[in-house]
């Protein structure tokens, strides 16, 4: 269900050559016991991982939380299911606070990746989730290039960090989107007012 927990030992191996730490925010409905499984799995794997990678999750994930989130980290994770990812904008707003993303090809990011400029694809653009190819891939990509980015090139981090602001950022907005409703929804072919 949580592609970076596919395969725990391989990401406490990852956590032992450079420290990561993994902050998860969410509320599940009362009723939704769907929801409300995948905080209990989340909590489980912090447990299970212990001190080898710290696992955070913070409970009543609102607005306020949610811009603590968009400004503070480092990575934008995203590992939605291909093709539903719903819109991303969660990934957008950090894009606008300069945090580049390690995402699945699908939503916004299938259109506003460049690799090791805006940040990281996860997989390939195929139109189906391939859930191990993902894990292995995210592994991957954590391991050879996002961890040692950060901690050995901090300056070139820097640099993907403003490359994110500037071609993330700028592109994908609410100025943006509503211009291309009314170009392409609402306005009848043919007819420009």
């Amino acid at each position: 269900m949580f592609l970076i927990f596919a395969d725990v030992e391989r990401l406490r191996a990852i956590a032992r050559a450079r420290p990561l730490q993994l902050v998860f925010a969410g509320k599940a409905h009362p009723r939704d016991e769907g929801g409300k499984e995948i905080i209990r799995r989340v909590v489980a794997a912090a447990r299970s991982l212990g001190d080898a990678l710290p696992v955070v999750y913070l409970e009543e994930h609102g607005v306020t939380l949610a811009k603590l989130l968009c400004s503070g980290v480092d990575v934008w994770l995203n590992t939605p299911r291909k093709p539903l990812e719903a819109s991303g904008t969660s990934g957008m707003k950090a894009a606008l606070n300069g945090v580049p993303s390690l995402s699945v090809l699908d939503g916004w990011w299938a259109e506003g990746h460049i690799e090791g400029v805006t940040g990281w694809s996860i997989g390939d653009a195929s139109a189906a989730s391939d859930d191990a190819a993902e894990a292995t891939d995210l592994y991957a990509k954590l391991e050879r290039f996002v961890a040692p980015l950060y901690y050995d090139r901090p300056f070139a981090f820097a640099e993907v960090m403003r490359s994110a602001v500037a071609l993330n950022g700028s592109f994908f907005n609410a100025q943006r989107m509503l211009e291309q409703y009314v170009q392409n929804a609402y306005r009848p072919t043919g007819r420009t007012r």
